[in-house]
């Protein structure tokens, strides 16, 4: 039943991540596969600070945490995005889009966890 959980909130979460790629976006810069990962992160980080302070059942965090979140982020397409960087002589760019995702997706989930009392 769990897997039935983890499928549901995957597919959830995919089809809100094509809708996000629907958005208008403009230059070379993929500024929505960032937006996304930042969301993404944050809200897993409330997630999980939820799920630690009100003991959330297991059911709800595997549709939320790794269902719905884990559909959401897009850590695949930014590799591959940092690898179409690279190939197209933007190196700039690329170490740019690299470095402000991990920083800020980080600071995302720092930020959730924060926001729900918890600080680890």
């Amino acid at each position: 039943m769990r897997f039935v959980f983890v499928a549901l909130g995957g597919a959830a979460g995919a089809a809100l991540r094509y809708a996000v790629s629907l958005l208008p976006a403009k230059g070379a810069f993929p500024l929505l596969t960032l937006l996304t990962n930042l969301a993404g992160a944050f809200v897993i980080g409330v997630i999980a600070g939820l799920a630690a302070k009100r003991n959330l059942p297991q059911n709800a965090v595997l549709f939320l945490k790794t269902g719905l979140c884990g559909g959401f982020t897009t850590f695949s397409t930014f590799s591959l995005e940092a690898c179409m960087l690279l190939r197209s002589g933007r190196v700039g760019l690329c170490v740019l889009y690299m470095l402000l995702s991990v920083a800020l997706c980080l600071g995302g989930v720092f930020g959730g966890l924060l926001l729900t009392g918890r600080t680890a």
